[in-house]
């Protein structure tokens, strides 16, 4: 089965993104519960849907997936639904997407997967696939489907990652993207790799978080790419980062959404979404 990209390609080629238009809009929604109670939706926009494109929306889909430890930022429910409601507001406020309010999450082996073209995963520090859930990834992303993963710090987790991809693909190995790629350029001109902390490592004063494996490692972020065999990137992972608290957090602190907001989560999730439906 291939998944069709055909109506949401179309819709998006016409995104019109304005960076100050999201400047000027901190919000008094979304800060983040950090896990301390229940999400109330009402805290978050809604919005309806045109009639027209009711069964032909952009909806954003998280993975479900088993971790080797738990705790806060390793599962696969980190930042969620938090980053999920405010990043799908953000899509239908700022460009010309029609997007889903509400989000989906499932597990890998879920047939339904293969209704949704881009898939999000963070949190994935200590990931563990099992190895019917690397086939039906691998099966995904063959077949149209891209995947973004975040959230995921220093050599440790990074080795780990790599370690579980080569269950979904034995014979292809990631290459770094230089910051000339156009998924730096597609929509918003980013003049550097974005790097976001995550919003308690930023509080007590620091720009980068350490694993959970405790080796540092390189600090710089990287953007490392998994391709299909015509060439067209498959899935990409944001290591080094934590995009998804920029998405989670932008009502928790104006200057976090200031300095990592708005330069650097929402434009880059955004060229991420329009590469994705559009390749």
């Amino acid at each position: 089965m291939n998944i069709n990209k055909k109506s949401a390609a179309s819709v998006i080629m016409g995104v019109l993104v304005s960076v100050a238009l999201l400047s000027a809009s901190f919000a008094q929604f979304g800060g983040g519960r950090g896990g301390r109670r229940a999400p109330d939706r009402s805290e978050f926009p809604i919005w309806q849907i045109d009639k027209e494109f009711k069964s032909d929306v952009f909806t954003f889909a998280r993975a479900e997936f088993d971790s080797t430890r738990g705790g806060y930022g390793n599962r696969w429910s980190n930042d969620f639904p938090d980053s999920d409601w405010n990043f799908s507001f953000r899509l239908q406020e700022l460009t010309s997407l029609q997007v889903d309010p509400n989000g989906v999450h499932m597990r890998l082996t879920d047939p339904r997967l293969y209704d949704y073209p881009f898939l999000f995963m963070n949190g994935v520090g200590s990931l563990l696939f099992s190895q019917e859930e690397a086939d039906c990834l691998r099966k995904y992303l063959l077949n149209g489907g891209f995947l973004m993963v975040d959230d995921f710090w220093c050599d440790g987790e990074w080795a780990n990652m790599k370690q579980e991809m080569k269950k979904v693909f034995p014979d292809r190995h990631p290459t770094e993207l230089p910051l000339s790629h156009e998924i730096f350029h597609l929509v918003y001109d980013l003049k550097q790799k974005p790097q976001v902390p995550d919003i308690r490592t930023w509080n007590r004063g620091s720009d980068f978080e350490y694993d959970h494996f405790g080796s540092p490692g390189d600090e710089k972020p990287h953007f490392q790419a998994y391709h299909d065999d015509q060439g067209r990137m498959v899935a990409l992972m944001c290591h080094n980062n934590d995009l998804g608290d920029g998405w989670e957090r932008e009502g928790a602190n104006e200057d976090y959404f200031a300095k990592y907001s708005v330069p650097f989560s929402y434009p880059m999730g955004i060229n991420i979404i329009t590469y994705a439906m559009t390749h």
